[in-house]
């Protein structure tokens, strides 16, 4: 009896002890932009673009479970705002706009994907519902990466990206600056206050933006809907020649050249549609990656 009692004493330390024991904390996030990479049948070729516009359809990402971590080493919440994108710099700020309903939300894109071709963004389960996207079907999305908070994460998190190669510049004398007032009879103009300190010169860096909140609020703007045509897009010259030379290899699926710009900036576009809804844009899109086309869009225009 006694040594059965040693045992359970010894076996309700140990579950008391075990309960003691801290996890480790999550690994800190870190910002990523990465390799080339193929997914879905598809090579993708990351790149810094905190500029970036674009239109097409979002989807729901399939894998629903939290804990994972991202390929920007962050925790993956399907209750949290968070997406995937192919090749933006991660983590990034998204608005999204489901172009639908005009229902528009900021999302952390932390995560590469979609891996279904024909989608540029992969939402989590809250942000989807929160857009409208309830099933396994896909919105028509416009997305713009939120440039100061996105900046403010590339600038504050660790990364292992190579450094940029620095360039030495030869040493220069420090710049004076004095404020002079208006001459007699002029009037000031509505500048910066003098409370607001002297505008920074060239060359200074301005002040950073500060980190968004992680997790993101959960705040939706309203717009109007917007109606978009869904087309296809094989390529952008700014040759019309050469955009006609594709057009006509790809004449079998209704190709056409289309111009855009004005001046020295016109561009040439080969697209195809519109199509009278995505299962039909799904099909041409799957038809022109077997004919070897590489790297065709799916967009609402």
């Amino acid at each position: 009896m006694r040594a059965g009692a040693a045992l359970l004493l010894a076996a309700l330390a140990g579950l008391a002890l075990a309960g003691c024991e801290r996890r480790p904390p999550p690994p800190p996030s870190r910002y990523v932009v990465g390799e080339p990479y193929s997914l879905g049948g598809v090579w993708s070729y990351p790149r810094e673009d905190f500029a970036l516009v674009e239109t097409g359809f979002a989807t729901r990402l399939p894998d629903r479970r939290a804990g994972r971590l991202t390929a920007s080493n962050e925790i993956f919440d399907p209750d949290q705002l968070m997406g995937a994108h192919r090749t933006l710099q991660l983590p990034a700020i998204l608005l999204v706009r489901n172009l639908a309903n005009g229902r528009e939300l900021r999302v952390r894109v932390n995560d590469r994907g979609p891996a279904q071709p024909g989608r540029i963004l992969g939402l989590s389960a809250r942000a989807a519902g929160l857009l409208g996207l309830t099933g396994e079907g896909a919105i028509p999305v416009r997305i713009a990466v939120d440039e100061a908070p996105s900046r403010a994460l590339a600038g504050a998190l660790p990364s292992r990206e190579a450094a940029p190669l620095q360039v030495a510049a030869a040493p220069s004398g420090a710049v004076q600056r004095e404020a002079l007032p208006p001459p007699p009879g002029a009037r000031q103009g509505a500048g910066r206050s003098a409370a607001a300190g002297p505008a920074p010169l060239p060359g200074e860096e301005p002040s950073r933006a500060e980190l968004p909140p992680n997790p993101l609020p959960e705040q939706v703007t309203q717009y109007p809907a917007e109606a978009g045509r869904i087309v296809i897009e094989a390529g952008t010259f700014f040759r019309r020649d050469q955009a006609q030379r594709q057009a006509t290899s790809l004449a079998w699926a209704g190709a056409r050249v289309e111009g855009f710009g004005s001046g020295r900036e016109v561009q040439y576009r080969v697209r195809m549609g519109p199509f009278p809804n995505l299962a039909a844009a799904d099909q041409a899109l799957a038809q022109l990656r077997r004919s070897g086309l590489p790297d065709p869009k799916l967009l609402v225009d």
